[in-house]
């Protein structure tokens, strides 16, 4: 990424800082793309179509149904952002970067020039969906055409400008911490706990995944949302949406939240090992403890799902491809988590093949 000679050099080093981030970003969803254009790919195209549409259904809707329906878009849009803040700036940068003697209008030059940066991959999109809507043209589309142009227009640059406080913020001066409490010097008396092994995976795998910088409980909590989300539509028959389609969200959402996890916990273990190496324990109960714990939030899914479908139909749940759906999720799961020596490619294969077998099965349930 060449930059002109013109920009200062704090400007040149935050767009150097935002591009490196992005870069180290994608490079971690490397496999996740593989598998998104693997599964996805035929419908890309209209994947991308949808960006534009909220601004042309807009100008047909009341007001207020109008602006909660581009509020929605902007809140949405907003979110990568929000979500890559720390890789933007790390903490460690932030703290440098707001000792430095610069004017108030270089710091907001910098954040807008941050938050252009990662509003252009997105004004192509609209650009290209807006373009597919204009070329197709429908009837219902000619009269809101400029309007929902404009609209569009509109949502993009409030996303701009909210990006550009979100990466603000990001500068802003930590809070005064609170007063520490007199501490109390009491004997220490090293006691053996009953249930060592869950105290020390809640103290090395739970905490660390929300502390420090790290996403990786935001990000499972929120893949762990899609996956339930996405099997009480599809188990509920959700209108408006193909029921095959509906069926492979809530298949790759199950798959996926347990590769993501399976692949933090072995990143965590692989840190620790040093350490857990040098400990007088022994470390293998730790280890399959969190490991198996990876395991659950896919498990309690299919299970509400299991419970909702006996709620909605007792006789699905005895039929043969029912079971055949449970046996196959349950064996993806099991393989995903058990066998950690597969290589990239793989794994990548293993969890794409997973992702259609229970598709292709779960198509069969509703027919």
């Amino acid at each position: 990424m060449r930059l002109p000679h013109s920009l200062s050099p704090y400007l040149a080093l935050r767009l150097r800082l935002a591009h490196h981030a992005l870069l180290q970003f994608a490079a971690s969803l490397t496999s996740s793309m593989e598998i998104f254009f693997f599964l996805a790919g035929p419908v890309l195209l209209g994947l991308l179509s949808v960006i534009a549409l909220p601004g042309f259904l807009a100008v047909s809707l009341p007001w207020p149904a109008a602006l909660g329906l581009l509020g929605a878009q902007v809140l949405l849009t907003c979110l990568p952002a929000w979500l890559l803040r720390k890789r933007l700036l790390p903490a460690n940068t932030a703290a440098w970067l707001r000792q430095l003697p610069l004017p108030p209008r270089l710091r907001w030059q910098a954040d807008i020039a941050v938050a252009g940066l990662l509003m252009l991959p997105l004004g192509v999109a609209y650009a290209v969906s807006a373009s597919i809507w204009l070329a197709q043209s429908p009837p219902w589309l000619r009269p809101v055409a400029a309007p929902g142009i404009a609209a569009t227009i509109a949502v993009w640059l409030l996303t701009w400008l909210l990006t550009t406080l979100i990466v603000a913020q990001r500068l802003r001066a930590p809070r005064p911490a609170q007063a520490a409490r007199p501490s109390t010097m009491t004997a220490y008396v090293p006691q053996r706990h009953r249930w060592r092994s869950i105290f020390l995976w809640r103290r090395l795998f739970w905490l660390p995944f929300w502390r420090n910088e790290n996403v990786i409980g935001i990000q499972q909590s929120v893949l762990l949302a899609t996956a339930g989300a996405s099997m009480l539509a599809w188990l509920l028959r959700a209108p408006l949406v193909p029921a095959p389609l509906l069926g492979l969200l809530a298949s790759a959402s199950l798959i996926i939240v347990t590769d993501r996890g399976d692949k933090a916990v072995r990143e965590q273990i692989a840190v620790l090992r040093p350490v857990l190496n040098a400990w007088p324990l022994a470390s293998g109960n730790l280890i399959r403890l969190a490991c198996t714990a990876s395991l659950l939030p896919p498990f309690a899914v299919l299970l509400a799902g299991a419970v909702l479908l006996y709620a909605i139909d007792p006789a699905a749940l005895q039929q043969r491809v029912t079971t055949v759906y449970a046996i196959t999720a349950s064996a993806a799961l099991l393989a995903i988590v058990g066998l950690p020596r597969l290589t990239a490619r793989g794994r990548v294969a293993l969890v794409v093949f997973s992702i259609l077998a229970l598709s292709a099965i779960g198509s069969e349930l509703w027919n």
